[in-house]
């Protein structure tokens, strides 16, 4: 009996080519571009049309010129098909090339589906550069990442040098007031699970200074791999309230997934 070869663990393509040596590539992508993450199941995506935005912007803004929908969806839907996981955590990269910007995908295993694990952060000074872009090369948030599970915490919560919260290094954080949920106001990247949370829930933005942390009640990030629990930012604790991560993960749940097949 003949049986087919397992997926590699990482499949990527450049303009719908598979890469000569994905390795040597992913390595490269990490100077002057952008891109977008996004979890597909079952060749669905939530908020693609939020992804196919974001990356049309960004590429008008760093490069000069659109990134049509259409041409994504088919890059997208062909990596897909080609790494035989309908389910998977695929990336679409941006980045300069000749006549027109080159696109690269790469697909991997999907992360695991339902809540994350709680999550201890602790305060730093730092904001990315051009915050609203979901650039390459986040040397920064790698390193205080880095730096703050060495110290035994989970990631790092991004502050500005007026103290007020931003982001995390790697995903959205939203307040639990009692009443709304409350996203920070300080330059960050306007994630696309935040967008989809923030149109589903009773939600505000507004400044959040450190100071102000402990009248919350619950706190939780949210970003493309998942959505956790926060139970602390340092010396503040926060109980995991269940009700709260309920109708947050319901609300997630019910957003409809968007076919990834190019249209037209």
């Amino acid at each position: 009996m003949t049986t087919s070869p397992a997926p590699a663990a990482v499949h990527i393509e450049v303009d719908g080519v598979p890469a000569a040596d994905p390795g040597a590539l992913a390595a490269a992508m990490s100077g002057y571009g952008h891109f977008t993450a996004m979890q597909v199941r079952d060749g669905r995506v939530k908020g693609l049309g939020l992804h196919l935005d974001r990356l049309d912007r960004a590429t008008r803004e760093l490069f000069g010129e659109p990134l049509p929908g259409e041409r994504v969806r088919g890059l997208l839907a062909r990596a897909v098909g080609a790494s035989g996981r309908r389910d998977s955590s695929a990336r679409v990269y941006v980045y300069e090339g000749g006549p027109r910007v080159r696109v690269a995908v790469t697909v991997r295993e999907a992360a695991p589906e339902g809540p994350g694990a709680p999550q201890r952060l602790t305060a730093v000074g730092y904001l990315r550069p051009a915050a609203h872009l979901k650039h390459l090369g986040g040397f920064g948030q790698r390193y205080h990442g880095d730096a703050a599970r060495r110290a035994g915490f989970d990631e790092a919560l991004l502050v500005s040098p007026a103290d007020e919260v931003a982001e995390a290094a790697v995903s959205n954080i939203a307040f639990w007031d009692g009443a709304s949920l409350v996203w920070p106001a300080a330059p960050q990247l306007a994630g696309v699970t935040m967008a989809l949370l923030e149109a589903r829930l009773p939600s505000v933005r507004r400044p959040v200074p450190l100071a102000e942390l402990p009248g919350f009640r619950a706190a939780f990030v949210a970003n493309a791999r998942t959505i956790a629990p926060v139970t602390g930012v340092d010396g503040v604790a926060y109980p995991v309230d269940g009700e709260l991560m309920g109708r947050v993960l319901d609300a997630y749940a019910a957003v409809p997934g968007e076919e990834i097949t190019a249209v037209g």
